[in-house]
């Protein structure tokens, strides 16, 4: 059985965007990004250098969870880039399903900020990243979480991404 939506985590820089969209070609889903469901007061203040609380995240997420649940109701999976920092934010994409999978992009922070430094066009500071480690709650207990090194080369880590849904058991 398909999950409803696959989640791509971690923190700003780490390639969400770019596995996200690999993993898609790859299984024939949807890819989406989940900075497109920020409201533009979100966008704005993380614009301006200022990182954003529990509360800027909540509408966020619930729209995020709210794709998810579209998905699930149409039986057309969904692959999203999301932060998902927290466990609790995991939660609320989760919505009480068990049909939810999240990869989690982690690496050494001098690689990912290295890689958030050079990139260009993105909303979100380099300034910013440090917030988002400090923020990060690794997800060591979450047995729908897989962990993906980032070192290696994108469709390498699409390649592991794939082999572990299939062992186990998430995809065909």
């Amino acid at each position: 059985m398909n999950p409803a939506a696959i989640v791509v985590m971690g923190v700003s820089g780490c390639g969400k965007s770019t596995i996200g969209r690999l993993l898609g070609e790859r299984l024939g889903w949807v890819f989406e990004d989940g900075d497109a469901f920020h409201p533009p007061a979100n966008v704005a203040k993380m614009s301006a250098g200022t990182p954003l609380t529990d509360d800027d995240r909540w509408p966020w997420l619930r729209a995020i969870a709210a794709r998810i649940a579209a998905a699930r109701a149409a039986g057309a999976p969904v692959i999203i880039g999301c932060s998902a920092l927290k466990r609790a934010y995991r939660d609320v994409l989760r919505d009480g399903h068990a049909d939810t999978r999240f990869l989690h992009l982690t690496g050494a922070p001098e690689l990912i900020m290295a890689r958030q430094a050079s990139r260009t066009g993105h909303f979100m500071p380099a300034s910013l990243i440090a917030s988002q480690f400090a923020t990060l709650e690794l997800p060591e207990t979450e047995a729908d979480v897989i962990d993906l090194d980032v070192d290696p080369e994108p469709p390498e880590i699409v390649a592991r991404a794939i082999a572990a849904l299939r062992r186990r058991g998430d995809i065909a």
